[in-house]
């Protein structure tokens, strides 16, 4: 295996840190992206991985997004990821959770960690047994802190909402077509907000009982995973893993926007021009889904209420419409202008 600074996604990576622990059969890689702002904060993601070289990768992605997240929400803290690899039909124990918060506490607070695919806020109690960087934590009604998926739901709801004023001229989902991929804590979310206003929804998820479920109760159409990329919608909202956007599926798009909670949604830079040389409204994903890191961070710094996350995930919209003006103005992609400002305000610009 390429030692980690030739692989294609390392970008000057601060920290890139393997854990192997026999007892406990952890096996999880930690990046650090950046502390220019402060500690590299970013969630721990348990998955199972076909090649140990695609969990690296993956973590490289996701901390480098979680810098330009963290930034573009004006947080104080840098970007940071964990990847825990599952062995496929392997249990998560509470001996590999204790593992894995002993390795957060070797970096010394260089990385704080909190929830994200395969871990719950239970998970992080654990975790937290071991380690004092972490958050997501349960918490008291009306304290900052607890599950982060709803408010991912409700920035990413609050960023469709802008994208559609953008790319269809109307302030609301009323009558609006919106094909939902994904429905887990966080598409599920945003369906149920859009359903309540008054969106038509089709939706689709892997785990086809859940869509199934989800689609009864908000009277949604139902596709499959895959074919969703593909139906005719007025707004596609990938809410899944990501890499999604390549070049083979952004020319199947039959959508005039793409706005949703997925972390990584383009496959590499280029499709960001090649969805842009499409005309369609792209909303970038580090900047729509904050919402959640919005949530854990002002935990873990001490110094939020419900009501102040709420306020700062309303700020969204308006960092979105600065990017789409940008982006018009310049003629370069939503994307590339996401990542110019989000490199600047890490010293990287």
């Amino acid at each position: 295996m390429s030692a980690v600074w030739d692989f294609a996604d390392f970008d000057d990576h601060e920290h890139v840190h393997m854990f192997r622990d026999r007892a406990s059969g952890l096996t999880a890689v930690i990046a650090v992206h950046s502390t220019h702002l402060g500690p590299g904060a970013g969630g721990v993601r348990y998955w199972h991985y076909p090649q140990r070289a695609a969990a690296i990768t993956d973590a490289l992605r996701l901390s480098r997004g979680m810098s330009y997240k963290n930034a573009m929400a004006g947080l104080p803290m840098g970007g940071g990821k964990g990847v825990i690899l599952a062995d496929e039909g392997a249990a998560k124990t509470p001996e590999l959770l204790a593992a894995f918060g002993r390795s957060v506490e070797s970096l010394g607070g260089a990385y704080v960690t909190a929830e994200d695919v395969g871990i719950t806020d239970a998970d992080m109690v654990q975790i937290a047994k071991h380690t004092k960087h972490v958050s997501g934590l349960p918490v008291a009604s009306g304290a900052a802190g607890g599950d982060p998926g709803p408010l991912t739901a409700l920035g990413v709801y609050l960023g469709i909402k802008a994208a559609i004023l953008q790319g269809l001229g109307t302030d609301s989902a009323a009558g609006v077509r919106i094909a939902v991929q994904g429905v887990g804590s966080v598409g599920g979310g945003v369906a149920r907000r859009l359903a309540a206003e008054g969106a038509k929804l089709t939706l689709a998820d892997v785990n086809l009982a859940r869509a199934k479920a989800l689609a009864d109760e908000l009277g949604a159409d139902l596709a499959d995973s895959a074919a969703i990329m593909e139906i005719e919608a007025d707004v596609l909202s990938p809410n899944a893993l990501g890499a999604i956007l390549t070049e083979r599926s952004i020319e199947k798009l039959r959508v005039p926007i793409v706005a949703g909670g997925a972390n990584n949604q383009l496959s590499t830079a280029a499709d960001g021009q090649r969805i842009h040389d499409r005309g369609i409204v792209y909303a970038p994903d580090y900047v729509i889904n904050a919402g959640g890191i919005i949530n854990v961070a002002l935990e873990y710094l001490g110094h939020g209420s419900r009501e102040e996350v709420e306020s700062r995930i309303h700020l969204i919209p308006g960092r979105l419409a600065e990017i789409w003006a940008e982006s018009k103005a310049s003629g370069t992609p939503a994307s590339a202008v996401a990542d110019r400002m989000a490199q600047k305000l890490i010293g990287r610009g």
